[in-house]
């Protein structure tokens, strides 16, 4: 099996390139990059499973050779098995499906890992953290959608972190709980409390004037909680 490079615990700031500036990729993601953050997210619609479209695997093909972040590539789309041997091919890292479009997860983690990728699952907001109790061990990565999936610059479901909290107590240390949606300097603090060390941010990193500052205002306050909770 393949070294898991996110196994290691610690707060990871993933921005999610939703929200960058898509005439000017190279630039946001080296500004990103330089400016400190851990991993890059990849939200890949397909008009299907979500209404919204955003792109794809030939994206990913063009933006792999400039950046050496992870990518960790979240696939709202019906039949992820149909499609993630391509977003490997053309650069992803990780992968995480919905657990609402499949209905043999168990097929679809031992390929995804055959593929050489880390396996992760995501729960839209009305999915409970039990509809994956059968196989949360064998996942690198749970992402709670805290915003409903398909749209970025949403509100934050604050009544999600019950949820966050639950999932927390289920993980080992080398399983990364994420938080996608809503995540900025109102909300961090709140989502690390609830357990979560990888946070999406989108408008709050892409949006300001400096990403970097806002990176590192990101990481201060989750790490703030953090390092409080693992004394």
């Amino acid at each position: 099996m393949p070294t898991n490079p996110l196994a290691q615990p610690r707060i990871r700031i993933a921005p999610s390139l939703l929200a960058s500036d898509f005439s000017q990729l190279r630039d946001e993601l080296q500004r990103i990059e330089t400016g400190g953050a851990d991993v890059v997210h990849l939200d890949i619609m397909d008009g299907h499973y979500v209404s919204n479209i955003s792109f794809g695997i030939p994206v990913i093909e063009k933006i792999r050779p400039v950046t050496k972040l992870f990518f960790d590539t979240h696939l709202m789309i019906d039949q992820p098995h149909r499609y993630a041997e391509a977003f490997v091919k053309a650069g992803s890292n990780g992968i995480t499906f919905h657990t609402e479009v499949v209905t043999e997860p168990f097929e679809l983690i031992e390929y995804l890992r055959k593929l050489g990728a880390t396996v992760g699952v995501s729960l839209n907001p009305k999915t409970p953290a039990i509809d994956i109790e059968q196989y949360l061990s064998h996942v690198d990565l749970v992402n709670v959608m805290t915003v409903e999936p398909g749209f970025g610059g949403q509100k934050f479901l604050s009544d999600m972190l019950d949820k966050v909290t639950e999932l927390a107590k289920r993980l080992r240390p080398e399983q990364r709980l994420e938080v996608d949606g809503g995540i900025n300097e109102e909300t961090v603090q709140r989502a690390v409390t609830a357990g979560a060390d990888m946070l999406v941010a989108g408008t709050a990193v892409f949006r300001a004037p400096r990403p970097a500052d806002a990176i590192a205002t990101l990481r201060r306050q989750a790490e703030a909680v953090w390092k409080h909770k693992t004394a």
